[in-house]
């Protein structure tokens, strides 16, 4: 795990189970061990090769998030199993309240005045398991007839141990194609639930992100509106066509959000 001043990262490498063909996914987990809500930024030195889900987003003070990391079918196995690519986790503080909206370029510029937090992940490449191999029973001796004393017997003992034999063989080439088969449609359809779940999660994290975005400006709204009601105490009694606008404003965004948190 690495432990920063703004997120702590796990894990520090990201480990695919290499397969030719074949898409293949694992996790970040960020968790924000501030009272600040902390924006990240997640840059590779391979974009076309690798998808993130979010790349950008705001990490809630003392809350966690989830990035899925997709790395594309290769059609070929690089050298000795060696990665190069490299990813660049980027933190910096945001303003209260703040959402994946609200994130710009900007933010993680190192010339400005923000402090960013860097963290660098590397690539490896690990086998994928092999399923183990299936234990034939019973042994040639045991499966084999025995010769006769005679001559003419044991010619026929021979000839009955080798068909023997060639009966095993194919039984078994077939039982390892079956097996293989059934392992291969399992591990398809693993991984595609497994990408159906890091969209699953995506989506999730996007709603809950606007819910409180819908949340934070219902408040502001709510102040404003207050504070045009002593306004209009203080003043000759009348109602500004602005207090008008916020009263029909504060309305719209309480059925939005009743509407959002409805869907989630």
């Amino acid at each position: 795990m690495s432990t920063g001043e703004l997120l702590s990262i796990e894990p520090q490498e990201l480990q695919f189970p290499f397969e030719l063909r074949k898409q293949i996914s694992c996790s970040l987990n960020l968790s924000n061990k501030t009272d600040n809500y902390v924006a990240f930024k997640v840059k590779t030195t391979n974009p076309k090769k690798y998808c993130v889900r979010p790349n950008t987003g705001v990490v809630l003070p003392r809350s966690t998030c989830n990035v899925i990391v997709i790395m594309q079918a290769q059609k070929e196995a690089p050298p000795d199993m060696q990665c190069k690519d490299k990813f660049l986790l980027q933190g910096v503080v945001a303003s209260p309240g703040a959402t994946a909206k609200d994130i710009t370029s900007e933010m993680f510029n190192k010339e400005s005045e923000h402090h960013v937090e860097e963290c660098k992940l590397r690539v490896i490449y690990v086998a994928a398991p092999r399923p183990p191999s299936p234990v034939r029973e019973g042994s040639e001796e045991g499966l084999s007839p025995r010769a006769s004393v005679s001559d003419n017997g044991s010619l026929n003992a021979a000839k009955s141990v080798s068909r023997t034999r060639l009966e095993q063989h194919k039984h078994q080439d077939n039982s390892d194609d079956v097996t293989s088969l059934s392992r291969s449609v399992i591990r398809t359809f693993s991984s595609g639930i497994e990408i159906l779940w890091a969209s699953a999660k995506s989506l999730i994290f996007k709603l809950t992100e606007e819910k409180n975005s819908a949340i934070q400006q219902n408040k502001r709204l709510q102040q404003e509106l207050d504070l045009l009601r002593r306004e209009a105490k203080r003043g000759n009694g009348g109602i500004p066509f602005m207090y008008v606008i916020l009263v029909g404003l504060v309305g719209l965004v309480g059925i939005i959000l009743g509407y959002i948190l409805k869907t989630t």
